[in-house]
């Protein structure tokens, strides 16, 4: 019987050592619950992210970091953009219209 990273390795066409790699380095963070680890839909679209900048965009390594550091941060302000987006359309609609014209420069003065 095949372990869970042997599965999600060949899943993906990489190496056991490859993925077992990626994890120590935290690129990946499966969820652990008792003894099993857990891939998440998450873990697996972040999988193949790293597996398609390796092979089909040549990020090396040592770049990856980075680039990876730059999605969590991207992906994180889309989130709280996303917050403000919903507080702004609770907003009486004077006021939201103000906010929009503010955000996108529209300035009237």
């Amino acid at each position: 019987m095949a372990s869970v990273f042997e599965q999600i390795a060949g899943e993906y066409g990489i190496a056991t050592d490859q993925l077992t790699l990626w994890v120590e380095r935290r690129w990946i963070r499966p969820d652990r619950h008792g003894g099993e680890i857990i891939f998440t839909e998450t873990d697996r679209a972040r999988l193949g992210m790293i597996v398609a900048f390796s092979r089909d965009l040549d990020i090396s390594e040592d770049a990856m970091p980075v680039v990876l550091d730059l999605l969590d941060r991207l992906h994180a302000t889309r989130t709280r953009l996303r917050t403000v987006m919903r507080a702004v359309t609770e907003l009486p609609e004077a006021t939201r219209i103000a906010v929009v014209r503010q955000l996108r420069g529209d300035d009237d003065t």
